[in-house]
């Protein structure tokens, strides 16, 4: 079992889900985020205000959690490469994250395990 964390632009949201129910994957968690990239275009530079260090701002991003059994999981991520790009990608695009799972359990029926997924 894995956990498939991906990081999206809030636009792509509705395109990446489509695109996931479309290859099976119909279990999926969503959370708004913010934050930023390492890249200058994706926040401000470290500034001073007061004579205290001010944070950059950070930017309104998507969380998609998806536990997945392990033959789904690079289905999972084609679908959201496929669908979280603009055009041929830019900039904030997102990123994603893949970990191991060492347990689940659906509290409802107290199974655990890939059924429980």
């Amino acid at each position: 079992m894995q956990l498939v964390t991906a990081i999206i632009q809030p636009d792509k949201l509705d395109e990446v889900r489509e695109e996931l129910v479309a290859a099976g994957i119909t279990r999926i968690t969503t959370s708004r985020v913010t934050g930023h990239g390492q890249h200058q275009d994706q926040h401000d530079s470290e500034r001073l205000y007061r004579g205290q260090k001010v944070m950059p701002n950070l930017l309104p991003k998507v969380r998609l959690d998806i536990a997945c059994n392990d033959e789904y999981v690079d289905v999972a991520i084609e679908a959201i490469l496929r669908s979280a790009k603009h055009g041929e990608g830019r900039i904030g695009d997102g990123k994603i994250f893949v970990t191991e799972l060492k347990r689940c359990i659906r509290i409802r029926t107290e199974e655990s395990g890939s059924q429980a997924i």
